[in-house]
């Protein structure tokens, strides 16, 4: 995944690269049960759940990283973003803290929605 990753991120500026590869890591490390897979095609990271399947993914921008939760919809944080009918976001941008605890408790209700 991490080589995958790296590919993903090449062309992207600097910044943002990193904050991508910051941001994989910590959904690994709140969530080691997650099984990390980049999409190439997609240039994105998805990461399943042994039983609750797709939960999120990291899009890395030219500007930005999305954390995108596939049922942000259900899921209350004033962090996620987005009107959509089923998914909602995180946006990070370069030098903004990642909240790790609130993400853990993100990647947990959406895991228990669909488990």
């Amino acid at each position: 995944m991490v080589a995958d990753l790296l590919q993903i991120v090449r062309s992207f500026p600097q910044p943002v690269a990193e904050l991508a590869q910051k941001l994989a890591l910590t959904l690994l490390s709140v969530r080691p049960d997650l099984d990390a897979k980049a999409r190439l095609g997609w240039g994105s990271v998805n990461y399943r759940h042994p039983s609750a399947g797709f939960v999120c993914a990291i899009f890395p921008m030219e500007d930005h990283v999305s954390l995108v939760f596939e049922q942000g919809r259900l899921l209350s944080s004033p962090l996620l973003e987005g009107d959509g009918k089923q998914v909602r976001f995180i946006r990070f941008e370069p030098g903004t803290e990642i909240p790790e605890d609130e993400i853990a408790i993100l990647l947990a209700e959406a895991i228990a929605l669909k488990a």
